[in-house]
């Protein structure tokens, strides 16, 4: 086995080597459940640094823009909304739901000042599998990262959001590493057998990201089981932070997705999101929020307090197959950030290969 520290992967030839340790500036980042949006109220989010106010127009649309009154920096998601303009509380100034200038009540009939051009940022936001997506990028491209979607109507679903105290990437990491399961998940109920065992799994790359080939389920999962005989499961990452686990029974239908969303330098979000098609699953709904926290809560602790290491000596070794994945994610990320410098279209740098570790 060979020891690759992270900064050998590749030359940094005409990229900026700190372009590598920000966010995707071009991709869609998950801001919370879209039924938290409702008409004539706002929600302020946080953004990779930027405070973000987000609304439902009269339209049932859903907007963001850069939560900040041009006039005095007053945050506008503090002030009312009617579902047509939001008015800043400092001095009343009203923004359409498009960000654009409509009033300023406190100039007179001799002032010519003109208030037409002035608006503030909107982003691009979307809605998708229950949640609403906001690009950061000012001008998105089309090649852009697409935003997950279900692929089926749920009967139901849990939603669980934690913050972590540590960085994006290093969150991101997290969802394509398959070597922790084993030390940092290891519950009851999520892990009956407590050996380590050998796995051998195909991946192969897909747009933006690659693959687990559909592969049969191990019986011993008591949540497999629910299902009723041995699920295929499928699981994709994709740029930027998204791992879609989708997992199939019959026409029964179970899917796991967790979201990476930056928050700040050293703060991200992480998302957990299970929905199903089964009716009578609904039933396990309150047992199931408890044991989804638990399972977010350990990976929350023990990113923090990795990022505590990484805050001492910013340097990772990675060895073996099972460390692969991690590699692939910096491999891609590299790869969206050249094509973008360039101006060409991005190119996936994998190929389908199978990978050995222990669990």
């Amino acid at each position: 086995m060979s020891v690759t520290p992270l900064s050998a992967a590749r030359p940094d030839d005409a990229l900026d080597p700190a372009a590598m340790r920000q966010p995707l500036p071009d991709a869609w980042y998950c801001v919370g459940e879209s039924r938290l949006l409702h008409a004539k109220r706002l929600r302020a989010v946080a953004l990779n640094g930027e405070q973000i106010v987000l609304g439902r127009g009269a339209d049932g649309a859903p907007f963001a823009l850069r939560d900040r009154c041009p006039h005095r920096g007053m945050a506008l998601s503090k002030g009312p909304f009617d579902g047509d303009s939001l008015m800043c509380p400092f001095h009343g100034w009203r923004f359409g739901t498009d960000g654009r200038c409509r009033a300023v009540p406190t100039l007179s009939s001799h002032d010519a000042a003109d208030f037409s051009r002035i608006a503030v940022q909107r982003f691009p936001v979307r809605e998708s599998a229950g949640f609403v997506w906001v690009n950061p990028s000012l001008a998105p491209d089309s090649t852009a990262p697409a935003v997950p979607e279900l692929g089926f109507e749920p009967a139901g679903s849990v939603v669980i959001a934690l913050e972590v105290e540590a960085s994006f990437d290093l969150t991101t990491l997290s969802l394509v590493d398959p070597g922790h399961v084993a030390f940092v998940h290891d519950s009851w109920w999520f892990r009956p057998s407590k050996e380590l065992r050998e796995k051998v799994k195909t991946f192969q790359p897909v747009t933006h990201g690659f693959v687990m080939t559909s592969h049969a389920a191990t019986k011993s999962s008591p949540v497999y089981r629910l299902l009723g005989g041995v699920p295929d499961v499928e699981i994709e990452f994709r740029l930027p932070g998204v791992r879609l686990e989708r997992i199939r029974a019959g026409a029964k239908r179970v899917a796991n997705y967790t979201f990476a969303t930056p928050l700040s330098e050293n703060r991200t979000l992480l998302t957990n999101a299970l929905y199903w098609s089964v009716p009578a699953l609904n039933l396990l709904k309150p047992l199931a929020r408890p044991l989804m926290r638990q399972f977010l809560t350990q990976d929350q602790q023990v990113l923090q307090h990795a990022q505590s290491g990484l805050d001492r000596k910013p340097t990772m070794v990675l060895l073996g197959d099972g460390d692969l994945p991690s590699q692939w994610y910096f491999r891609l990320k590299r790869e969206a950030l050249e094509a973008a410098r360039a101006g060409r279209p991005f190119v996936n740098p994998l190929e389908r290969r199978e990978l050995c570790w222990r669990s």
